[in-house]
């Protein structure tokens, strides 16, 4: 059976991933599975470069296929921010709770037709020789004026989705995975998978 890695060491985040590849035949491990795997600065200046170097480094590590994302809020009322910034936005060590607390701030004398967001995730595939491919799902909603709701992470309590009229922090991981930012790239992913398999193996 061939092994994935996730070049990610968010519990979370592998969880969500892991439920999103469910279907293929395949081993999935993360980082936290690879002590000495390199850490990777995000240098790049989209989420695409992230991406890319973040899934091909670990590759090239591990010596496995290797799936990154790099993901983040949108938000129009601030001019795109937090954007690649998303994770450390309220600065060093900062926490999703931090990161919320700033940006309900920044928004606070923004009215609700005007909390336009989106949530943005690109995901990469690569093998210790090439990248294999990318590809980018996006998600719209707009930003509540307080958190709500106990599930997910990162921005997901303040990430309302109209669509369910709730918060991604209400929903089950099932509701949001059919909506996400980050469900819709992996399904576009799966595909890359699933076409890099049908070459690699007998």
């Amino acid at each position: 059976m061939l092994e994935i890695v996730i070049s990610s060491r968010n519990k979370e985040k592998k969880r969500e991933l892991k439920a999103l590849l469910r279907g293929l035949k395949i081993k999935v491990s993360d980082l936290n599975d690879f002590p000495a795997a390199p850490r990777v600065k995000e240098k790049g200046k989209t989420f695409e470069e992230n991406a890319a170097a973040k899934a091909l480094k670990v590759a090239r590590f591990t010596k496995r296929l290797t799936i990154a994302d790099d993901s983040g809020l949108e938000v129009e009322a601030l001019g795109g921010r937090p954007g690649i910034y998303s994770a450390r936005f309220a600065g060093k060590g900062a926490t999703y709770e931090s990161n919320n607390r700033k940006l309900l701030r920044l928004l606070s004398a923004v009215p609700g037709p005007k909390r336009k967001a989106k949530f943005v995730s690109v995901v990469a595939v690569a093998d210790e020789d090439k990248l294999v491919g990318v590809v980018r799902g996006e998600c719209s909603g707009r930003i509540t004026f307080e958190p709500k709701g106990k599930r997910g992470f990162g921005y997901d309590p303040v990430f309302f989705s109209p669509k369910h009229n709730r918060t991604f922090a209400q929903l089950s991981p099932g509701e949001k995975n059919a909506v996400s930012h980050r469900g819709r790239a992996l399904k576009k992913a799966k595909g890359v998978i699933q076409n890099y398999l049908r070459k690699a193996l007998p």
